[in-house]
Order: C-alpha cells, then structure tokens, then sequence
C-alpha cells in the first residue's frame, strides 16, 4: 500500500492506495501549526480508523505548497511510519516536458495533475483545478506542458467580500435559485458562483482559440470543482480525486529510485 499526501494552502490530504485503487481517503488542516509528534499521532490514528496498519505501508509520497509545514511532516513520517517520503520537486521523474519560462515557479500540486490528467486522459487536455487558487493548465499531446492561468479561488473570493467590506456577511458558498438574487446573502453567492462559471466558460474557449487545440479534453478537480462542472457543458469530466491519483502515479514512476527528501531527515529536532 502507498499512502500519497497532498499539502494544499487549505487542507492536507491523503489517500492510501492500494495497487491502483484507493482505499481510504482523511483530511486534515494545513493552517494548523503542528509538531512531528503531533502528525504522526493523527497520520497512524487516521490509517488505525481505515483499517490499515503501517507495516503494509510500501512507501509514501507528498506534493506540498506550504513549505513550512515540510519539515516537521516528513519527520512524523520517519519517526512513526519508519518510511523516507518521495517530494514532488525538481529531480523528480514525472514524465512531462515542462516548457513554461520558469519551471521551478510552478506549484507541485500542479504538475501532480497534469500527470494524472495526462496519463489519465492523454493531451492536449486542459485541467482545472477549483482550489483555494483556480489553476488552468493545458498540457499537449506529445506531453508539452508550459501554459498555465492561475486565478482567486471563490473561498478567496469570498472571504475578501466579508472581510474588506463592512457590512456583508460570512456566507456559504452555493448556487442559489437565480442569479436575480433579492437580498444580500443570496446576491454574493450569485456574485461568487455564476462569475465562475462566467470565467471558467471564458477563459476554456480563450485557451482552445489561442492554443488552436478546439477539441482538447477538459478535466476539472478540486473541492468546489463539482458545482461548477455541473453548471458548465465545457468540462468533459469532473474528478475529485485526481491529485491523489497522480501522486501514486508519480510514485510508480520512480520507486525504484532513492527518495531525497532534501534535509528534512529526522533528527529529534525537527519540531516546527
């Protein structure tokens, strides 16, 4: 079994897999300032609950974008997994021509699922993920990947509204009835929702125009992504779990290499 963990700005997440079929996917804060100690605990509580035990752990491998977090994760895993984790990161065998003008600028989170959604998929295919960020990454079919949208997410979205402005309120994020909304909760989500599908429509049909790719796939993820993939007739398929896929690809795709896990080796300090 492989346990795969994806440090977002939001959420860690983790699937363990089992071949090529996840058998159990946990969450956890990422905003939570934790000790080594304190994620090993709630790593083997969690794989206690699903019922795997970490002796049938094969190996682990995390993507994050939340540096400082980094250290005392990937000693909690030394320490109490007794496992040296992979790190998407430069060195690291993906697969995908990375053609953009910096490549050491681009999010791990991303190259995880142009991975997936590559091997997955097959190119040219655009991805889109509806995060804390909405990314749009367009990979080609030869495995070409150098362009990329990024954009606020609708939880940065709306956090803005009801923290900069006086008087409106914190809300949740869902589609209302209409977008003739008649008072003010209903009126942001109408803002938030049906402006993202404005832009998800706009900026696929600018991509396809300007890439001259018309008939690329599009492959949307992401916690909110399936909201919006339901409203919008130009993502062809909605997958939720397509980071957790792609990591357990990228592990595939280099086991049999030796982890480097680039100084963060357990050394009974690594508390941060």
């Amino acid at each position: 079994m492989v346990l795969v963990i994806d440090v977002g700005n939001t959420n860690i997440t983790c699937g363990v897999f089992d071949k090529d079929n996840i058998r159990r996917t946990f969450r956890m804060m990422s905003q939570t300032a934790r000790t080594s100690d304190e994620y090993g605990i709630a790593l083997l509580s969690m794989l206690d609950v699903g019922g795997i035990k970490k002796e049938n752990l094969t190996g682990v491998i995390i993507a994050s974008v939340v540096p400082n977090v980094m250290h005392a994760l990937v000693g909690s895993i030394i320490k109490y997994l007794d496992k040296r984790p992979y790190i998407v990161g430069p060195g690291i065998k993906t697969g995908i021509h990375i053609t953009a003008d910096n490549p050491k600028e681009l999010g791990p989170d991303r190259i995880v699922d142009i991975v997936a959604a590559y091997t997955l998929y097959g190119g040219p295919t655009l991805v889109i993920d509806f995060g804390t960020a909405t990314t749009y990454d367009l990979v080609d079919e030869d495995a070409n990947f150098g362009v990329g949208i990024t954009a606020p997410g609708m939880r940065i979205a709306a956090k803005a509204l009801w923290e900069d402005t006086a008087r409106l309120p914190e809300i949740e994020i869902k589609k209302p009835a209409s977008i003739l909304a008649r008072e003010t909760i209903t009126s942001m989500q109408a803002g938030l929702v049906y402006g993202q599908i404005g832009q998800t429509k706009y900026i696929i049909e600018q991509v396809k125009k300007e890439s001259g790719f018309t008939e690329c796939k599009v492959v949307a993820t992401g916690g909110l992504g399936r909201m919006i993939s339901e409203e919008t007739e130009e993502i062809d398929i909605y997958d939720p779990l397509l980071t957790l896929k792609g990591l357990k690809i990228l592990y595939d795709k280099n086991r049999r290499t030796k982890p480097d896990i680039g100084g963060y080796e357990e050394d009974g300090t690594n508390d941060g």
